[in-house]
């Protein structure tokens, strides 16, 4: 797997030497110098970490760090400060009350050493795209229950929501970008089918598992039709699914 690291920073110098220090280990590296343009990566590229230095005006790195955390979708985005000198942070670098309210990953500020900041982005990655993101939608509240217990025993995958119906499949898909989405057939509002030819025709890298206890022909047949990855009979869940979700990603 690819990972993918955001570098929003002011000083050409730092985001050049670091983007080839990452894009050496293999990582996907985009470099923003401004508020605007991170928040246009980080919907177009989905970021897997995220190097959040200095930018102006001072106050906008905070401000995007907020954005980060306050976004389900990057909520759990990684987010590694790298502050300016000590006797700089005055005029230019995190104000005392924003690194009091900061929810960073690690924190560090310059000068600081090329391979001690390699270091840390390295374990935070390795952490962060080890999980699975999992949505279930099912309109069974006692099958979502039975479901979200036996993926989240598993300590590569994350359940990062449920849903009730189609359509509400579609929306949490969008809002929180999940890596496969556990789809039931029938669904009041809008069925499984329908949901996951919108999911796939806009989300090409979501694979959707179907879950069903109407496993006849004509449901596989139609479900492989609107895009799905694999189908599932809910009689065979408990030996069959976790397989299949580490098939999928």
């Amino acid at each position: 797997m690819t990972t993918r690291i955001l570098i929003v920073d002011r000083e050409p110098e730092f985001t050049v030497r670091l983007r080839a220090e990452l894009i050496k280990k293999g990582s996907e590296v985009y470099v923003a110098n401004e508020k605007m343009a991170a928040q246009e990566l980080v919907r177009s590229r989905k970021p897997h970490l995220v190097v959040l230095g200095c930018i102006r005006p001072r106050g906008d790195a905070f401000k995007l760090h907020q954005w980060l955390k306050e976004t389900p979708a990057t909520g759990t985005i990684p987010i590694v400060v790298v502050d300016l000198p000590l006797e700089e942070q005055l005029a230019g670098g995190w104000r005392r009350d924003e690194g009091l309210r900061l929810d960073a990953a690690d924190y560090f500020y310059r000068p600081l050493k090329m391979s001690v900041l390699l270091s840390a982005v390295e374990k935070l990655l390795d952490k962060a795209t080890r999980k699975i993101r999992v949505l279930v939608a099912d309109d069974h509240a006692v099958v979502r229950e039975g479901i979200c217990a036996l993926v989240n025993l598993q300590k590569d995958m994350l359940i990062v929501g449920e849903a009730v119906n189609g359509q509400d499949a579609i929306e949490k898909t969008h809002e929180l970008l999940p890596n496969v989405v556990l789809m039931d057939i029938a669904m009041p509002v809008m069925n499984g089918i329908e949901a996951m030819k919108q999911i796939t025709s806009t989300h090409d890298d979501v694979k959707i598992l179907v879950l069903s206890q109407y496993d006849d022909e004509g449901n596989i047949i139609a479900s492989k039709q609107a895009g799905a990855f694999d189908f599932i009979p809910k009689k065979s869940v408990s030996s069959q699914l976790l397989e299949a979700i580490r098939m999928a990603c």
